[in-house]
C-alpha cells in the first residue's frame, strides 16, 4: 500500500530587500512572522518565515533575502502560483486592501472557485481564494483580524517541463487524489484540510531561472523522523534520488528533484519554531544555528536591519 503525503508543509522562495518582503507579508497580508533566522548554507543571507499565530504546518511561507541577486523567471521545474486560503465572505476585505495599499489584481476562476490573483512586490504569483476548510489564524496584525485573516496555503499550481512524469509522482507516489482536470489544469487533493489543492499545468513549460521572485522549493508534510525516514526509501524505491536527512533546527528535510525539475522537500511537523522561543516571542529576535551562535557579532554586521510594522 502507497503513502500519502498530508499536502504542503512550507514553500520556500527567493526575493528582495527584506523590508520589503516584510511589510509585504506581515504588513499587508497580516501575516506573523514566526521566525528569523539565517541561511544554512549561507549565514550572511536571513531565512524568514511567515505563518499563522503558532506557525503550524501548511501556513508556513519562507524567504531567502537577496537583494543585490537577479530577478529570476518563473517556468518549469517550479511552483508558478503560491494560493492562499481565506474565510467565506472575506474576499471583499481583501480586494480593498490590495486596492487601499496601491496593489493590482485579476479575478480568475477554475473548479468552481473565485479568486483574486496578485504579484508581490518581488514578482512571486499569489492568488487568495474562500474556502471553509481550515482553522481560523487567530493572529491580529494592522487591521487584519482573525475574521478575514489568510488561514495558510490554499495550495500551489505547479509548472513542469515534464507534467505527465510530474502527474504520475504526484498520484502514484506522494499519493495525492485527482479530483479534476479544467482546461491546462489538472486538480489534485491531498489528505489534510490546509495547503491540500495541487493545481498542475498540463502543458510543459520552459525551465524557468532561478532568482528573485521565484520559488526555491515546496515542502510536503511528515508526521515524524520515522514516517520521513519512511518517504526516503519509498520515494527511492520509486526510482529518485533522496539526499540524507538534513537538520534544518524547526523540522528534518529530505529533498528531491523530480522529473519535472520541481524540487521537492519532505519536512517534518515537528519540532517547530517554538522550542528555541516562546511562541509569544515568536519571530521577535534573530536566532542562530548552534554553528553560527559563535559569530553573532559578524552576522548581524552583514545583515540588513528591517522591523515588523504596522502600515498605514
Amino acid at each position: 500500500m502507497g503513502k500519502k503525503t498530508m499536502g504542503i508543509h512550507h514553500i520556500t522562495a527567493i526575493v528582495g530587500h527584506p523590508q520589503e518582503n516584510v511589510d509585504f507579508y506581515a504588513g499587508v497580508l497580516g501575516l506573523r512572522l514566526v521566525k528569523q533566522t539565517v541561511n544554512f548554507d549561507d549565514p550572511g543571507t536571513y531565512h524568514l518565515y511567515f505563518g499563522n499565530e503558532g506557525g503550524k504546518p501548511g501556513t508556513i511561507i519562507t524567504f531567502f533575502p537577496w537583494p543585490d541577486a537577479d530577478q529570476g523567471k518563473i517556468g518549469g521545474g517550479q511552483v508558478g502560483v503560491t494560493s492562499y486560503v481565506i474565510p467565506k465572505g472575506a474576499m471583499g476585505f481583501w480586494e480593498k486592501r490590495l486596492e487601499k495599499f496601491n496593489i493590482s489584481f485579476t479575478k480568475t476562476e477554475r473548479f468552481g472557485e473565485q479568486y483574486i490573483a496578485f504579484d508581490d512586490p518581488h514578482g512571486l504569483h499569489l492568488e487568495i481564494v474562500e474556502r471553509e476548510e481550515g482553522e481560523a489564524n487567530t493572529w491580529n496584525f494592522g487591521g487584519v483580524t482573525a475574521e478575514v485573516a489568510i488561514k495558510g496555503f490554499g495550495g500551489a499550481t505547479l509548472f513542469s517541463i515534464q507534467p505527465k512524469k510530474t502527474a504520475d509522482l504526484l498520484e502514484n507516489v506522494m499519493g495525492l487524489e485527482l479530483i479534476g482536470e479544467e482546461g491546462d489544469l489538472i486538480r489534485f487533493r491531498s489528505t489534510a484540510d490546509i495547503g491540500n489543492i495541487i493545481d498542475l499545468k498540463l502543458t510543459p513549460e520552459r525551465l524557468g531561472q532561478m532568482g528573485v521572485g521565484t520559488v526555491h522549493h515546496i515542502a510536503w508534510r511528515a508526521k515524524d523522523d520515522h514516517d520521513q525516514l519512511s518517504w526516503k526509501a519509498y520515494v527511492e524505491d520509486n526510482g529518485y534520488g533522496v539526499t540524507p536527512v538534513q537538520d534544518r533546527n524547526y523540522f528534518n528535510a529530505i529533498y528531491f528533484k523530480e522529473h519535472g525539475k520541481i524540487l521537492f522537500e519532505i519536512a517534518t511537523d515537528p519540532p517547530g519554531f517554538a522550542h528555541d522561543e516562546s511562541q509569544e516571542t515568536m519571530g521577535s529576535e534573530l536566532k542562530l544555528p548552534e554553528q553560527y551562535k559563535p559569530h553573532r557579532e559578524k552576522i548581524e554586521k552583514v545583515l540588513l536591519p528591517f522591523e515588523v510594522r504596522e502600515l498605514i
